[in-house]
């Protein structure tokens, strides 16, 4: 199976059908109506389309190609990419969530491109997701691909279910991590990944 198809297969989850815009657009005005709105009414005609819209690109991941080389020089340090921002949408709410995330690994016989690591992260974000599940897509996805001696993701977000209604809690950060292959077990390992 070729990277590309590897990605897409991990990022496929069972409840994923093709998007229907135009019911999207009808279920969003049924749900202003139920809201004691009227979607018709001047600024809110346009509301049902824009919001419609807006979901389909959060839960659209863009699709690309993991681009892996030969480790011809036989390079053992890790390599991480700190920093990598993300918006995702929370599955049990509908609210985003968003952060950033640090991804990296402990090459093998394969080395990945840079942009990668950040595209790999765009990629699983843009869907349903809670972020313990995203944090173990990305890293299992880089797994799969290169085959490393070890995998690193913590991801470090705000949550609007928990931001902006609820507890209201604005300023709490949720971390979640996975570590794989030698950086599982090796806390030095991963306090370097850390602060890399």
């Amino acid at each position: 199976m070729s990277t590309t198809a590897q990605v897409a297969a991990l990022h496929a989850l069972p409840d994923e059908e093709e998007p229907d815009r135009e019911r999207a657009i009808a279920a969003v005005a049924d749900l202003l109506v139920a809201l004691g709105h009227d979607p018709d009414a001047g600024d809110l005609a346009e509301t049902p389309r824009r919001v419609a819209d807006a979901f389909l690109e959060l839960l659209t991941p863009e699709p690309f190609e993991m681009t892996t080389f030969a480790n011809e020089e036989g390079y053992d340090e890790p390599v991480v990419v700190r920093g990598i921002p993300f918006v995702s949408l929370c599955r049990h709410h509908l609210l985003p969530f968003r952060g950033t995330a640090t991804v990296g690994y402990l090459p093998g016989d394969r080395l990945v491109g840079l942009s990668k690591l950040a595209r790999v992260v765009g990629h699983h974000a843009r869907a349903l997701q809670v972020q313990e599940s995203l944090t173990m897509q990305i890293a299992r996805t880089l797994d799969d691909a290169l085959a490393p001696r070890g995998v690193g993701v913590v991801i470090e977000a705000e949550h609007l279910c928990m931001s902006v209604r609820g507890v209201r809690a604005d300023s709490a950060v949720t971390t979640t991590t996975c570590f794989r292959g030698e950086l599982a077990g090796d806390t030095a390992l991963q306090t370097r990944f850390r602060d890399a």
